[in-house]
Order: C-alpha cells, then sequence, then structure tokens
C-alpha cells in the first residue's frame, strides 16, 4: 500500500483494499470502503465509509482530488468496475454501474445512479435521484440528456480506464521505491 495514505478504521471497521490496487499517497481512505483489484486512488482522494459503506469495483479509478461519501442510513456508494472518476469530483451515496463516467468537476448527489457506458459531462452536477441510462451523456447544472455516446466514445473511455490501471502500477512501483 502507499507510504504516506491514512487507511483509517473508524468504529472497529477498517477498509479492506485489494493488494493490487493503488492508494496514492496523500489518499484518504476511511471506515467501511472496500476497494477492488487493479482500482487506483489517486493523490489528495477522499474517501469517507463513515456513516454508511462504499464498495469500488476492480479496475476503477478515482483521480486526484474526488471526494467519494454516503449518506447516513440512506444511501451507500457502489461504484462497479472499469469506472472512470475525473479529478475534482464528488460521488456521494449513489450508484455508478460498471463502465460509468463522471467527468472532472463533476456532482453525483444522494439517491443518483449512472448506468453502464453513461456519462456525466465535466462540471455538471446530477442532482438528487436522476438516472442516467446507459450509453447516454448528460451535462450541465442541473444535467440533463444531451445525446447518445457514439460507439467510438464509448471504446475511447475504456481505452482510458486501461491506461489508468498501467499508471497505477507504475506509480505503485515508484511509491514502493520511495
Amino acid at each position: 500500500m502507499s507510504n504516506d495514505a491514512t487507511i483509517l478504521t473508524y468504529e472497529g471497521t477498517t477498509p479492506k483494499i485489494d493488494p493490487d490496487a493503488f492508494v496514492a499517497p496523500g489518499a484518504r481512505v476511511i471506515g467501511n470502503v472496500e476497494i477492488g483489484a487493479e482500482s487506483s486512488i489517486w493523490y489528495n482522494v477522499v474517501i469517507r465509509g463513515d456513516v454508511h459503506h462504499i464498495r469500488i469495483g476492480a479496475r476503477t479509478n478515482v483521480q486526484d482530488g474526488s471526494v467519494i461519501h454516503i449518506s447516513a442510513g440512506t444511501h451507500s456508494t457502489v461504484i462497479g468496475d472499469d469506472v472512470l472518476i475525473g479529478h475534482l469530483a464528488m460521488v456521494h451515496g449513489c450508484t455508478l454501474h460498471d463502465r460509468a463516467f463522471v467527468g472532472f468537476g463533476a456532482i453525483v448527489m444522494d439517491g443518483c445512479v449512472i448506468e453502464s457506458d453513461g456519462m456525466l459531462a465535466a462540471g455538471a452536477m446530477l442532482t438528487p435521484g436522476k438516472r442516467i441510462p446507459a450509453g447516454q451523456l448528460w451535462s450541465g447544472r442541473p444535467a440533463k440528456y444531451m445525446r447518445d455516446l457514439t460507439p467510438e466514445e464509448i471504446a475511447r473511455n475504456q481505452k482510458g480506464v486501461a491506461g489508468y490501471v498501467v499508471e497505477g502500477r507504475k506509480h505503485k512501483a515508484a511509491v514502493a521505491k520511495g
């Protein structure tokens, strides 16, 4: 694991992080959190599972400065496999299906769902209880349907997932070397 990440047991629950995941120095992972294989949690990310649970699948990346949290007793956060979460995103009490995409600085609020290959654009805000169907792009504040993603755009997003798996391995090796 990273040599300067905070992995904190909270009220008797310690985060479960797959040994093949990368948690960057400066990241904070607290409480009832599980992170899957080859996922990457980048610099200065906060994942706070204090009042409900957070589950993050395999090969998912949470980019620098993002915050993942939950709502007490009402909304956990469940993030599937191969999900891209851009820099400075806020993901709160929601569900991101496999291959979902959350752009830079976007906000996903309580009770929201982004289905597989659904995309919330950079800077957008998905207000409570909204659902982005599979293969759609939503944008704006509040976010609204813009258009369907092309097969090429969906493929590009998945190429990004593979790239972050490789970068995560490189950063993990660099951290291990000191």
